[in-house]
This record gives C-alpha cells, sequence and structure tokens, in this order.
C-alpha cells in the first residue's frame, strides 16, 4: 500500500495531462499535422513501429558505447590524477575546454575527419558524456578521510594500495552520480550527432527519423520517434538510479546526489 501512495500520484498526473492534451486537440479540433492527439502518436508508433524500432536500437547502440568509453576512459584518467597531482594540474583544464565546447559546433568538424559516420557519432556523444565521469570521479577520490590517508602512510601502503583500498571505495558515491548524470548527457550527445548526420541522410537513428519526418509534415512520426527518445532518457534514469541505489544499500553512506 505504501508502494502504491508512493508512485501513484506522479502517474495520475501523467495520465491527467495526457487526457488533457487529448481532449483538448479534439474540442479545438486541431489537424494532426500541427498538434496530434496522444492517441494518434501512439497509433503512428505501432504502424512504424519496425522501422521505429531500428532506428531506436541504433541511438541507443551509439548512447550505451559511448557512456561506456566514457566510464573507462574516465576512471581510468582519474585514478592518474590521484596518482600524479602534477599530470591532473596539466591535463584537467583539457577536459574542461573540450566539456565547454558545444558539440553542435564540432560535430560536423568531426563527420569530416572521421571516416566511418558510426565512429564519428560514438565520438561525439563520448565527448559529451566523459567530463561528469571524470570530474565526479575525481572529487569523490579527493574526499578520502585524511586521518585513514594518514593511517595508510603510517603503514607504508603503496599509492596504489591507497587508491584501491582506501580512495577508490569512497569515490564509489560520487562515480555513480556522475554516471546518472552522464546516462542523459550521452543520449543527448547522440541524438545532436544524429542530427547533424541525418541532415545529409546518412545515419538510421531517431533524429534523423525525426529529420525525415518534419521534411515530409509527418508530425505524428516526429512525436513517435519523440516518444521513444524520452522513454529511452527516463528508462536511462531508472536504470542508473536503481543501480547506484543497490551499489550503495550495504554501505550505510547517501549518494552525493541523494534526492529528499
Amino acid at each position: 500500500m505504501k508502494f502504491l501512495t508512493n508512485r501513484l500520484p506522479p502517474i495520475l498526473t501523467l495520465f491527467l495531462c495526457l487526457a488533457v492534451w487529448e481532449f483538448g486537440v479534439r474540442i479545438a479540433n486541431i489537424p494532426s499535422y500541427t498538434l496530434p492527439a496522444p492517441s494518434t502518436i501512439f497509433t503512428t508508433l505501432i504502424a512504424n513501429g519496425s522501422s521505429l524500432a531500428a532506428s531506436w536500437w541504433f541511438t541507443l547502440k551509439i548512447t550505451f558505447g559511448a557512456l561506456f568509453l566514457a566510464c573507462f576512459g574516465g576512471i581510468l584518467i582519474a585514478s592518474v590524477f590521484a596518482l600524479s597531482p602534477s599530470m591532473e594540474r596539466a591535463f584537467f583544464p583539457l577536459a574542461v575546454v573540450l566539456q565547454v565546447t558545444p558539440i553542435v559546433a564540432i560535430a560536423p568538424l568531426i563527420l569530416i575527419y572521421v571516416d566511418s559516420t558510426t565512429a564519428a557519432l560514438l565520438l561525439c556523444a563520448w565527448i559529451v558524456a566523459f567530463f561528469p565521469i571524470l570530474s565526479n570521479t575525481v572529487i569523490g577520490l579527493r574526499m578520502t578521510d585524511p586521518n585513514l590517508v594518514d593511517l595508510f602512510r603510517l603503514y607504508r601502503a603503496t599509492p596504489w594500495q591507497r587508491l584501491k583500498l582506501l580512495r577508490a571505495p569512497s569515490a564509489l558515491p560520487y562515480f555513480l552520480a556522475g554516471l546518472k548524470i552522464s546516462g542523459g548527457l550521452s543520449l543527448i550527445g547522440a541524438v545532436t550527432a544524429e542530427m547533424v548526420a541525418g541532415a545529409a541522410g546518412r545515419e538510421t537513428g531517431l533524429a534523423s527519423r525525426i529529420l525525415e519526418a518534419s521534411f515530409r509534415t509527418e508530425t505524428p512520426k516526429m512525436f513517435a520517434a519523440l516518444t521513444l527518445l524520452v522513454l529511452t532518457g527516463v528508462m536511462i534514469f531508472m536504470l542508473f538510479t536503481m543501480i547506484s541505489r543497490f551499489a550503495l544499500a550495504n554501505r550505510g553512506d547517501p549518494s552525493p546526489d541523494r534526492e529528499h
């Protein structure tokens, strides 16, 4: 009963908004090419399920591929920064420059210089998703209890042992917080890159389906593809929220971005 009490209001709010949308479109007699009703979007999604599913799978592969590379690179570089502060001072500004550069501005250049379009899309999505993983992990590695650091030094632990046994466990909540952020950003990066590449008709992602539908004034199909993107973003966020809660359940310490 408590679960239903906590979860029912958002569901009711969602259905209420959809009902208002549905009846508002019908009462105002708004044509579907201007604003389709939710029922029209649903039927369009079913009718174009096979083509949209293939495009959705392509976007999903780019998103999770970029996220995997962002996690691998972010953890590796953050570990190097933790072991060598001079390396951090030298190279962390480059990561900041990479983060603040708009992906829309550099995506066309990447698509020109990289032969494989899929690899170019993967690189664009990685650029967007990389920095939150790196930044949060570095912060977590710095948040180690100084008394424990002194204790490890007293017992003559090597830098690698301090990193593995002390700093890494303390950085886990911060890494997971960055993972939730990067999950959504990797999807945004994949869609942005697909928009740039899809304008030339070279890709088959959901963003390209949206562009194709806009050229043909197929507004319901645009909304159907957008619905899949929104659901994918929500799914990614919920997935990493569950992973974060499970990973931290036995630690007794909350995530740094814990919701109240």
